[in-house]
């Protein structure tokens, strides 16, 4: 007897997935859908619409890591589902945090004994290692007004302009008063001299930048310290220094070895960085080390049990995954200091090989350091040729590249760069290549139509409105050209954007 089965049309396993009809009929976008649907499907469906995304190593705007060795990909795959809290089940993972913790501390110089342990906690990226050495800054200088019986109600925050928003959310959430010190043109970093004399009895520290997001610039550390130190022996107060080292923490010790701005100055207290940066390691992790157990006060740190033993945390968030540390422990053991060193003066070489590039077009003014984070941030000299540095931007993206375009914040608002940052998997091929691309955005955008320079359509633009004709100089109206009206929407919009965005930009 022959056996044989009909299929139906519910039995997918049959059909390929491109012909079924998962993809033939559109899912829902914002509610949960009625039924299931197969994993293949699923998997397409998804997969199809990540293809739309840009590819990350050509993301030019992003300081995170986008490149990792295979051997650590598999490491980071088979930790996937440890719940890095759970220290007392997965202690092996808590002893590589600590090391992590301590290899970084005396990276900065921190000043430990022999068999002393460093202070510090592994965090989703610099902004949570922001908000809790914020938060022991703000702790620290209440206890001691309120022992001085003084009022303790009015906490400050002193940085430049150029700060990353972290600041302005901790200022925010945790209402603490930010005293920015405005940017000027030419010099787009925090003055240290500013930044001291607006400093008060109020203020629970002053935050460094070591690699402004801006332009790559490292402050002046050294003198913001030795400054400090005056006023507060004049003074008799006790203000500290906060270092956000977010991009240059894993910068400076390998490239300048001799420049202070860590745990050798006194004022220091605590350091943050990103070990998604320049740390190497794929985005979600990032460090806040201490100078010692009296800069964070032991009623912030809480002590659990529920998870089998006594564990003390000191964090913003409870659960979150174990891959990110052991993979900063593979980068830091399997580079070293000679590893680290070796990625550091490639991507400086790199940034110096577009930067002479660019520089020989003859049309871009470069606003970046050499010594600072290996970044190229530039600006047009010849402001008159009809376009702008947004449309440079958005031209560039035909080629692939991610390249971002933004004003300086209060007060060099009339600056507008372009900023490329080079990470470890931007080869000196593709640094060569970006000018090539660069070059000719310059030649198409040069042969464009120029601009309609009409009142009229000046006045449409600022009043917010696209018009489909303009006036001649003799009175007559004829209609538009398609580049005109696309330029016009590009003004629009750019106008718009801006207009929504606050007084201070906000770069990430």
């Amino acid at each position: 007897m022959v056996l044989s089965k009909i299929f139906s049309q519910s039995d997918v396993s049959m059909h390929s997935t491109f012909a079924s009809r998962y993809v033939r009929e559109s899912l829902p976008r914002y509610k949960m859908p009625e039924k299931s649907i197969p994993k293949e499907a699923a998997f397409q469906i998804i997969n199809d619409e990540l293809m739309l995304d840009g590819k990350p190593r050509l993301n030019l705007a992003s300081f995170v890591t986008t490149w990792m060795e295979p051997e650590c990909d598999k490491l980071i795959m088979d930790s996937i589902n440890k719940n890095y809290v759970d220290m007392d089940e997965y202690p092996v993972t808590t002893e590589l945090q600590n090391r992590c913790v301590n290899m970084i501390a005396h990276l900065f110089n921190a000043p430990l004994g022999e068999s002393e342990v460093a202070v510090g906690v592994g965090t989703v990226g610099s902004s949570e290692a922001i908000m809790l050495a914020g938060l022991a800054f703000k702790r620290k200088w209440q206890n001691k007004r309120k022992a001085e019986g003084k009022p303790y109600d009015k906490p400050n925050i002193v940085t430049g302009a150029n700060v990353q928003v972290c600041w302005e959310k901790f200022a925010r959430y945790f209402e603490v008063e930010l005293k920015e010190v405005k940017l000027t043109e030419n010099y787009y970093v925090m003055d240290p001299a500013k930044a001291v004399e607006m400093v008060d009895e109020n203020t629970i520290c002053v935050a460094a930048i070591l690699g402004s997001t801006l332009n790559g610039e490292f402050e002046d550390v050294k003198l913001l310290n030795d400054l400090l130190l005056e006023k507060n022996k004049i003074t008799g107060w006790d203000t500290s220094i906060h270092v956000d080292a977010a991009s240059g923490g894993f910068i400076a010790p390998f490239l300048w070895p001799e420049l202070e701005w860590d745990f050798r100055l006194p004022l220091v207290k605590s350091i943050n960085v990103s070990g998604h940066k320049y740390g190497l390691v794929y985005a979600g992790v990032g460090w806040v080390i201490w100078r010692s157990k009296e800069d964070l006060p032991e009623e912030l740190i809480f002590h659990i049990n529920y998870l089998g033993t006594d564990q003390p945390t000191f964090t913003l968030n409870f659960s979150k995954g174990s891959s990110q540390i052991i993979a900063q422990y593979y980068q830091l053991i399997r580079l070293g200091y000679e590893g680290y060193r070796n990625v550091m003066d490639n991507c400086h070489e790199n940034a110096m090989v577009l930067k002479e590039g660019l520089e020989k077009t003859g049309r871009f003014k470069i606003v970046s350091k050499d010594k600072g984070v290996p970044l190229v941030a530039f600006s047009l000299k010849d402001k008159n040729r009809g376009y702008d540095e947004f449309e440079i931007a958005e031209t560039l993206r035909r080629f692939g590249w991610i390249v971002p375009a933004y004003a300086m914040p209060a007060d060099a608002k009339h600056i507008t760069v372009l900023r490329v940052v080079i990470r470890e998997d931007f080869s000196r091929t593709l640094a060569e290549r970006l000018v090539l691309d660069i070059t000719k955005v310059m030649h198409e955008l040069d042969a464009l139509p120029a601009k309609p320079s009409s009142k009229k359509s000046v006045n449409n633009e600022e009043n917010g409105k696209i018009s489909g004709s303009r006036e001649e100089k003799n009175g007559t109206v004829v209609k538009k050209t398609a580049m005109e009206t696309q330029r016009e929407i590009t003004a629009y919009w750019k106008n718009f954007v801006m207009a929504k965005k606050s007084d201070k930009n906000k770069i990430c």
